[in-house]
């Protein structure tokens, strides 16, 4: 019996896999054409967001999230489709893909980044090119030109990196970097923090013991946005729209936001970052922030008080 998935609904990965035994099954140009067909008409067909690709010849490489909770589903026609077309374009019996495709879960913010960059870099790594924009099987020409794309959500990843400049200079930051830095888990692979991967290897328990259904979103346990938006402005007795972040006590109010929306509602930094506090950030700077705010909340819990301190008299 397979084993499910590490994944839930709105959950970020790096997806792989390769022709069987090495075959280059992507060897044509018009192979990587039809591949590239499939993608597009299955995420959409199936409600998959792409972000990056890269096809070789003989593998891919895709970073995309699993937007509608329909991850399996995607890979599933993804690789069938394309082994029927394969076989009946080149001939012969048996599997396509030398086996079921490997997926690694992504945290948010610096991890998605680097994972992109690490897709985009496949071509430099194999020593097709010393330059990624010279290899045409890539997204990398789909970002920064000015264009919508019909197969990635390439203004998703332009606000990932904010500016070209800044892209241009990670690319070359990590060109020499060979590998993730992947950990493996009892329920597969994740590229993240020790509480990322934590709260990840939870949601997978709570999954297989029934707290929640499969075939419910895991974060349906979660609070709902609006309500801890709610409670936030009933507790501290401000609009979120009337934060005002250039000064100490806004900042503060807004680091204490950050912190509740990623606790109670495990709400992504994409939305986040349409919230007027946020908007001024760049997205790739979020989960810094949240990672901050959170320690400073956590020192300030177990600081003495002023009675402790100084004694209280009864």
């Amino acid at each position: 019996m397979r084993r499910a998935r590490l994944t839930f609904e709105g959950a970020y990965h790096h997806v792989m896999n390769r022709g069987i035994n090495g075959e280059e099954i992507f060897r044509k140009g018009k192979w990587k054409e039809n591949f590239l067909e499939i993608i597009q008409d299955r995420s959409k067909k199936l409600g998959i967001k792409i972000f990056t690709y890269c096809i070789m010849d003989n593998h891919y490489h895709i970073i995309l999230q699993n937007s509608s909770g329909r991850l399996s589903q995607f890979m599933k026609d993804l690789d069938g489709q394309y082994g029927l077309l394969y076989r009946k374009i080149v001939g012969g019996k048996g599997y396509v893909f030398q086996s079921r495709y490997k997926s690694t879960l992504i945290q948010e913010g610096e991890y998605l980044i680097i994972a992109v960059l690490y897709v985009l870099l496949n071509p430099v790594r194999a020593k097709i090119t010393n330059n990624p924009y010279n290899y045409m099987w890539s997204s990398i020409h789909e970002y920064f030109n000015g264009i919508s794309s019909n197969i990635v959500d390439n203004k998703f990843i332009e606000g990932l990196f904010d500016t070209k400049a800044n892209f241009l200079n990670l690319l070359k930051e990590w060109s020499s970097n060979k590998e993730l830095p992947i950990t493996k888990t009892r329920e597969g692979y994740v590229l993240g923090d020790e509480e990322f991967k934590n709260k990840s290897l939870e949601k997978s328990d709570r999954r297989k013991s029934g707290e929640v259904s499969p075939n419910r979103r895991l974060e349906d346990v979660r609070k709902d946005i609006t309500d801890i938006l709610k409670e936030f402005e009933s507790d501290k007795g401000i609009k979120i729209n009337d934060i005002d972040t250039k000064t100490k006590i806004g900042r503060g109010l807004r680091n204490e936001l950050i912190v509740r929306l990623r606790d109670e509602g495990v709400v992504r930094y994409t939305e986040i970052n349409l919230l007027h506090p946020f908007k001024d950030l760049k997205y790739s700077y979020l989960g810094r922030l949240y990672r901050v705010a959170k320690e400073e909340m956590q020192k300030c819990k177990h600081r003495p008080q002023r009675g402790d301190e100084e004694g209280e008299e009864g």
